[in-house]
């Protein structure tokens, strides 16, 4: 099968279905503790001064505008 001869909707199946079966499984991806250690330190920045960050309509305007 030559995936560039499957129509688009018929990729999107596809790409679906080796998702699921992706998450379906039993296996786990093992986090590098260096990765591990930079989202708890992330998590921790959050807690300590609760910034939540821009809305989307600020994001959008600095997207549209090149701000």
């Amino acid at each position: 099968m030559r995936i560039q001869e499957l129509s688009v909707s018929e990729r999107i199946v596809l790409a679906e279905k080796l998702w699921d079966s992706i998450v379906d499984g039993d296996e786990s991806i093992a986090l590098p503790e260096k990765q591990k250690n930079e989202l708890d330190r992330r998590l921790q920045a959050f807690l300590d001064d609760q910034d939540v960050g821009s809305s989307w309509a600020e994001v959008k305007e600095r997207i549209i505008n090149k701000v």
